[in-house]
């Protein structure tokens, strides 16, 4: 019989069943346990907060924590905003706070806390909200010309559009290594 204050041994791990075992599978007890000390009960909205929040408002926006109150229920999620777009945010919150929801299931979220920082700051590394990338240049109207050229004697619609954004990638490809 052993005592009270001395630890019984770990059973051993047992046998995988065959193979080799996932790594999110190895991971997910620990990524949940990190992501519930931080309030996020489900994962997936730090995961895929671009897909939950949208484009615009995951360029400008991180979720930070869910803090419970003392009714269980009416959550508040805080978000941490760059100071510039905190307006646009304040203005998006129930559209926001209802696509949260969705993600849980249910209403657990009562309302979004907003706190403003800089795009550099005391969350190094971890907040660092990226501008917009830049919208290609235009193409070069000979390049489109000649690529349009090189196509027109195929029929099919769709695979002369193909064959012309073929071309041009090419030929644009070629007059950067020319100029370069």
């Amino acid at each position: 019989m052993a005592r009270s204050g001395t630890p019984t041994p770990a059973a051993p791990p047992g046998r995988r069943e065959r193979g080799f075992e996932p790594a999110s599978r190895l991971m997910a007890d620990r990524i949940r346990a990190a992501g519930e000390k931080r309030g996020f009960a489900v994962a997936g909205l730090l995961t895929r907060w671009p897909e939950v929040a949208g484009t615009a408002l995951a360029g400008v926006t991180r979720p930070v924590k869910v803090s419970y109150g003392r009714e269980g229920m009416g959550a508040t999620l805080t978000l941490l905003v760059s100071g510039a777009h905190a307006p646009m945010v304040e203005m998006q919150k129930e559209a926001l706070r209802a696509r949260v929801n969705a993600v849980y299931g249910y209403a657990a979220i009562g309302r979004i806390l907003l706190t403003q920082t800089a795009a550099t700051g005391f969350a190094e590394g971890q907040a660092a909200f990226q501008p917009a990338p830049p919208s290609p240049p235009p193409p070069d109207p000979a390049i489109t010309a000649r690529a349009a050229e090189t196509a027109a004697p195929i029929r099919d619609e769709g695979l002369r559009t193909a064959l012309e954004a073929l071309a041009r990638n090419i030929l644009t490809r070629r007059k950067s290594k020319e100029g370069a």
